[in-house]
């Protein structure tokens, strides 16, 4: 495979019957891409030179949306999970970074084996800058996957952690509220319906009560749900998420979810308008982001809360008409543990680092793209070891990083190779679609999503191209 130019995109769409003589180019009667087509977009909207991203990324969303596949929000979902309609599933919502086209690939195939549509590919704002894959990137080669692999019906775009920076709050916060407004308007236009909204980091927890130490959290979540209904597009309601309990630090308590929730709602009251309230919230219950890795390189065992779990699940649908709590960083553990959250209640669960080091760790993996995994970690990000850590506890923590100069190498490698790594990726698929117990649930997610297509603006470069 190969980058296609901006004048080969053009002769794309010819072939496939796009009618290109209006103002805006008309897919409604074109051909579905053939798949070496489909490859070549997603390697353009991956690794080509801008304007032909651009016109690649505008293409596979618009052939997507010819096809069926549509991006969308779990607004109505976890409404219904909240009233009762559904429960004792928990929603894998997964970090794809770097591969994105291949990985999505295997995550559509293990899905149509097991009659899945109940699942969410999310994009952190970290992610998008170690990575360089911004969230038009990210969603292109989900959209592309989905198309490869013939699904059809919604495709569920996340936000994940934006988060606000607690000490840039501190020094100034207007400007850090731009920023992240600033943020979460790239990633709707990319078609990121699902925004998880993190200010847990300003929870202050030297204040006198629980009630004040929440507050600012609060007020900071209310401020950008106010923001996100303000910008979300025509007959959608992006669904939002909250966080209590920053990943990694304490456990969260039920009196902290009340107290969060007082001031949240009032807050929102006192806005003067009716505003669509989070469907969802994002607890600590003892884990950490891609575990916790010992000196040696391998990782503890974790003991999970699952009682806290389905407590603050149950206030959440009983009390806010909420889907249920978020569990975080739960990639790496076993599947024993795994296959007991969706009797919590837990309405989702965040998994990434567990995908990346079946990639990274593959067998069938090269050794010189092992190599220069391990060499570009050491040389370029040594500054971010921690005290006292250890060589192999450091490349496990950082090397997801490299993935801002592998991803031409992943993209290059034999397809035998490539087709290997993605036949294991299916399985491990599979297998978390089966302990999160979301097999069977196309009929589910079509019953309770509003397909919107949302016509994605074409590109100034295909503009260009168009009228020359």
């Amino acid at each position: 495979m190969a980058c296609s130019s901006l004048a080969e995109l053009k002769q794309d769409l010819a072939a496939l019957g796009v009618d290109l003589s209006g103002h805006s180019p008309d897919f409604s009667r074109a051909k579905r891409p053939p798949d070496e087509m489909i490859d070549r977009w997603a390697e353009t909207a991956a690794l080509a030179e801008p304007e032909a991203r651009s016109v690649a990324i505008w293409a596979i969303r618009e052939a997507a949306h010819a096809a069926g596949i549509v991006p969308s929000s779990v607004q109505e979902l976890y409404l219904a999970c909240a009233a009762g309609t559904w429960g004792g599933k928990t929603v894998p919502a997964m970090n794809l970074r770097g591969w994105t086209y291949q990985t999505c690939r295997a995550v559509f195939r293990a899905a149509k084996e097991l009659d899945s549509q109940l699942f969410i590919f999310e994009q952190a704002v970290g992610e998008a800058i170690y990575a360089q894959q911004p969230p038009l990137e990210y969603a292109a080669g989900v959209l592309a996957a989905a198309l490869r692999e013939g699904h059809k019906g919604p495709v569920f775009l996340q936000a994940d952690h934006d988060q606000i920076n607690a000490k840039a709050y501190l020094a100034d916060p207007k400007a850090e509220l731009r920023r992240l407004e600033t943020v979460m308007r790239e990633q709707i236009a990319a078609g990121l319906y699902n925004v998880d909204i993190d200010a847990s980091t300003v929870v202050d927890l030297s204040l006198p009560t629980v009630e004040d130490q929440q507050r600012l959290n609060a007020e900071l979540t209310a401020h950008f749900t106010e923001f996100v209904r303000g910008i979300e597009p025509k007959g959608i309601t992006i669904s939002l998420g909250a966080e209590i309990g920053e990943v990694g630090h304490e456990n969260t308590t039920p009196e902290e979810m009340h107290c969060f929730m007082k001031v949240y709602q009032q807050e929102l009251k006192a806005k003067g308008k009716p505003l669509a309230a989070v469907s969802k919230i994002s607890i600590n219950s003892g884990t950490y982001h891609g575990g916790k890795v010992l000196p040696d390189g391998t990782l503890a065992a974790v003991n999970v809360d699952y009682d806290l779990l389905k407590t603050i699940s149950t206030l959440g649908r009983e009390q806010y008409n909420m889907g249920g709590a978020v569990q975080h960083g739960a990639s790496t553990l076993p599947g024993e543990q795994l296959a007991k959250f969706p009797a919590t209640g837990a309405v989702e669960i965040h998994l990434a680092l567990g995908f990346n080091n079946l990639i990274f760790d593959h067998p069938r993996l090269p050794q010189a793209i092992k190599d220069q995994i391990r060499e570009y970690t050491f040389a370029n990000h040594a500054n971010e070891r921690g005290p006292g850590e250890t060589d192999a506890q450091f490349f496990y923590n950082t090397r997801k990083k490299s993935w801002k100069v592998m991803k031409g190498p992943f993209w290059a490698m034999p397809a035998d190779v490539q087709g290997d790594i993605m036949n294991s990726l299916q399985g491990m698929f599979r297998d978390m679609f089966t302990w999160m117990n979301v097999a069977n649930t196309t009929k589910l997610v079509l019953d309770n999503t509003t397909l919107v297509k949302v016509v994605p603006p074409v590109p100034d470069a295909l503009r260009k191209a168009l009228a020359a």
